[in-house]
């Protein structure tokens, strides 16, 4: 059975409402429009449906948006689109703020150091760095389990399997961390508040870890974070002191934070 024939008045509708939606991550219609090198004026002529853009500009406009020139007949949401997964049609009212609005202030790029307790070893605690980066409008989380914790937990413990990766996204009471190992073995959730230091670099809160139930050991654990910036004299001794260690050789503050002692609620 054919499709019934639209318009073009409808078509025009059809390509305005999936460039508003496409255009939506972007803070700015007059940017969005000069970074496309199409006049705003024009450009709102496209959004509200009153145009169609010439085939040169449409080819623009898709390869921008990373789409096809399906966006003049179809929604976009069923087309495919490349957008990233967290500001496409789908998700970007839920993401799109949380990981855009996240700038060097609330969380700066660097090295940090963390610690946690090991959920292997109840009296052992882990201890790594990680290495925060920005891209586009994303911040990236990047490091490598401890080879000892990976040992004690019988696992591979050469650089590719110890290594995760993840994304970080601003929340309203702080930031969150979707985090995981190569291959989507095994990930984490991490949230964190920044706390009050005297350089004001530190953030606690909890990890868990994405295994099964089991009663003989923890899926929770509070997570401290250390700012460490770039600087290789605060970096490189932080690097050589990571493992799995015993809570006296926590640094000090961690162990405060951590509060070894007390139950998680």
């Amino acid at each position: 059975m054919k499709k019934p024939t639209r318009s073009p008045a409808e078509l025009r509708n059809m390509f305005g409402e999936n460039l508003r939606i496409l255009s939506r991550p972007h803070a700015s219609i007059s940017e969005l429009s000069r970074q496309l090198g199409i006049n705003r004026t024009q450009f709102n002529r496209y959004l509200s449906g009153e145009s169609f853009p010439r085939p040169d500009v449409l080819d623009r406009i898709c390869n921008f948006f990373e789409v096809d020139a399906r966006i003049l007949l179809e929604k976009v949401s069923t087309i495919g689109s490349t957008q990233d997964l967290l500001t496409g049609p789908e998700l970007t009212d839920f993401f799109q703020s949380g990981v855009s609005e996240l700038d060097e202030t609330a969380f700066p790029s660097g090295f940090y150091r963390f610690s946690r307790a090991s959920f292997v070893d109840p009296d052992r605690f882990v201890v790594g760095l990680v290495y925060v980066y920005r891209e586009g409008q994303y911040t990236f989380v990047r490091g490598y389990e401890a080879k000892e914790a990976m040992r004690a937990q019988g696992q591979r413990a050469d650089a590719s399997s110890r290594e995760f990766r993840g994304y970080v996204t601003w929340q309203e009471a702080g930031i969150s961390l979707v985090i995981s190992r190569k291959n989507a073995m095994t990930g984490s959730f991490n949230f964190l508040s920044r706390v009050a230091s005297l350089e004001n670099n530190f953030w606690v809160g909890y990890v868990t870890r994405t295994v099964s139930e089991n009663v003989a050991t923890p899926r929770v654990a509070r997570l401290v974070y250390e700012h460490l910036g770039a600087t290789p004299s605060l970096v490189f001794p932080a690097a050589r002191a990571c493992g799995l260690l015993p809570e006296a050789d926590l640094p000090p503050f961690h162990r405060t934070l951590l509060r070894p002692q007390a139950p998680m609620v």
